[in-house]
Order: C-alpha cells, then sequence, then structure tokens
C-alpha cells in the first residue's frame, strides 16, 4: 500500500507540473497582450524579458511558496483572493452533494427494485431531461418558481453568514444563510443527480442478479436487509469512484451557478478576473481548482482501494 500511495503522489506532482505549466502559459500570455495593449514601450519590455524557461522556474518557485502574483483589481496576493472567495464555493459544493446524496440513493434504488412501476418511468424520464438541461437554465427556472412566483427563496448573494476561523465564514450557521444556499445547491445538484440516480439503478440491478444475494435469499434474511445491507454496500462501490471526480467536475459548474445567483465564490470571481483580464488571479484560479482535481481523485483512489476488499495493492503499484 505505501508503495501504492507513493506511487499516486508522484502522478499527482506530474498533473499539477502540467496544470502548472498551462497556468504559466496563460499568464505569459495574457501579460504579453497587455504590453502590446499599453503600447510598445511597455510591448517591447515585455518581449525582451527573460526566456520562457526562465520566467517558468520562476513561476513555479514562487507558486510553491503560495506567491502566484498580485491580483491587478484587488490589489491583494491572487492567492489571497481565492481563499477568501473559497469557503462559499465549497459550502455550495458541500450542500449539493448532500442534496445529490440524499435524493440519488433512495430514487435509484427504488428504480431498481421496482422498474416497471409507473413512478420509476417518471423518474427515470425526469433524469433524461436532467442530463439534457444546461445549469443556467435549471438557475433561472428555480429563480422565476421560487423567488418571482412564490416569493419563498431568495434569488441571490449569501446572505447572514457567520465567521468561523480565518476567512471561513459559513451559511449553515444561521436560518438566512440557509435559504440563500437552497436555490444555487439544487441548481448545482441538478447537473450530477440524474447520473447518480440512473448509475445507482443500474448497479443495484447487476448486484441484485448475482450469486450472493441468491444465497442470501435462499437462507431467508429479509429483503430489506439483502437490498440496504448486502446489495447496497456494493452497488455504492463504483459510485464512490464516479462520485469523487463528479464532485470535482462540480468545481467548474460552480461558474454558471454562481453567476446566476450572484454567488460571492471562486466561480464568480473567475468569471469577473476574466471580464477584467486579471491574469494572476486567473492562474491562480486555474491553479487550485486543479490542486483541488487532483486532490479529490487521489483520495477517491484511496477510499476505494480501502472499502473494497478485492483490490490488490501489490498488482497496483507495479
Amino acid at each position: 500500500m505505501i508503495i501504492y500511495l507513493a506511487k499516486r503522489f508522484i502522478q499527482a506532482l506530474l498533473v499539477l507540473a502540467v496544470i502548472s505549466l498551462i497556468g504559466f502559459t496563460v499568464q505569459d500570455n495574457l501579460a504579453f497582450q497587455q504590453g502590446h495593449d499599453l503600447g510598445s514601450a511597455a510591448a517591447y519590455n515585455v518581449e525582451t524579458d527573460a526566456g520562457f524557461l526562465t520566467k517558468y522556474f520562476q513561476f513555479v518557485s514562487g507558486a510553491i511558496q503560495g506567491d502566484l502574483g498580485t491580483s491587478s483589481f484587488f490589489k491583494e496576493p491572487a492567492l489571497t483572493v481565492i481563499l477568501k472567495k473559497m469557503p462559499a464555493t465549497l459550502e455550495l459544493i458541500f450542500a449539493a452533494a448532500v442534496l445529490v446524496g440524499i435524493f440519488s440513493v433512495p430514487l435509484g434504488i427504488f428504480t431498481a427494485l421496482y422498474p416497471n412501476h409507473t413512478i420509476s418511468r417518471l423518474i427515470l424520464s425526469v433524469s433524461v431531461l436532467g442530463l439534457s438541461v444546461p445549469v443556467f437554465v435549471t438557475s433561472i427556472l428555480l429563480i422565476y418558481l421560487f423567488s418571482v412566483t412564490w416569493n419563498i427563496l431568495p434569488s441571490f448573494g449569501r446572505g447572514d453568514v457567520v465567521p468561523i476561523v480565518g476567512y471561513w465564514e459559513t451559511n449553515f450557521a444561521s436560518w438566512d444563510g440557509l435559504k440563500h444556499i437552497v436555490l444555487p445547491a439544487f441548481a448545482l445538484a441538478s447537473v450530477m443527480l440524474p447520473l447518480f440516480v440512473r448509475l445507482i439503478r443500474a448497479e443495484m440491478r447487476q448486484v441484485l442478479k448475482s450469486e450472493y444475494v441468491k444465497y442470501a435469499r435462499a437462507r431467508g434474511l429479509s429483503p430489506w436487509r439483502i437490498y440496504f445491507v448486502h446489495a447496497l454496500k456494493n452497488t455504492l462501490l463504483p459510485v464512490v469512484t464516479v462520485g469523487g471526480v463528479q464532485i470535482g467536475t462540480l468545481v467548474a459548474y460552480t461558474i454558471l451557478a454562481e453567476t446566476v445567483f450572484q454567488w460571492p465564490g471562486m466561480g464568480f470571481m473567475f468569471l469577473e478576473a476574466v471580464n477584467r483580464g486579471d491574469a494572476p488571479l486567473i492562474v491562480a484560479y486555474l491553479m487550485v481548482v486543479g490542486a483541488i482535481f487532483v486532490v479529490l481523485n487521489t483520495i477517491v483512489d484511496v477510499l476505494y482501494s480501502a472499502i473494497n476488499p478485492t483490490v490488490n495493492f501489490a498488482r497496483m503499484a507495479a
């Protein structure tokens, strides 16, 4: 297992190196373009600067020390701006992930156990529709229904947040904060919920055909014990793998949800940085999101290996 973890750590470092190269290239190109926009003298200074590799290694050295440049708009270190916006995004992703877990597991199991039921067919039909509707359309629909028509939930901002520690402010410690996070969380969850319902349904139906389930039935175990103790555990194994990757993908989708709901997180900040041409902030966002993807994927691999007793570490480390 130690060899396997070391291998995964090296792979993570290689991925981060590629991300840093992409981030530096974006920053270098934006700086070059801004130099031309400022005039010939500034453009000349940009063009005659140190070589690409020299500047890249300077960039990596600064990134390792937490220096990703200074935001031209906020006049603060780009990483500091990211850290201030990160709690809002992480709480939104957490709320969306909780909603996906709460709804996908029972709905997926129900459609697997009763595939010909009218409700099952309705759930699958809605899931197909959900896979086709973009996040911003779902967000606008939710705002129209719950904010404009029924006026029961707020349509923008974080509301009253409670300071926890450092830059961390939470929506979960006040009633107003909870009301503000409901709509963006549901909009973000709509991206993954149909996928997980269909995935759990397919895996559950496959597991129910296995020999050990037939043996459990022959032993006279209750159907609910078979479904929720024996079958569900193996059903969730591939869900853990897919879930880790998809939670990382939610970071990208937050750009759309945060923009519609004016949610002050990293996604909304990134879009504003692009509009302003704030190169250090754009690069810092790419680096941080890339690191989140790498960390999540590594954690998911380790968790999957821990909960699946059939994993052979010796073969995976080879």
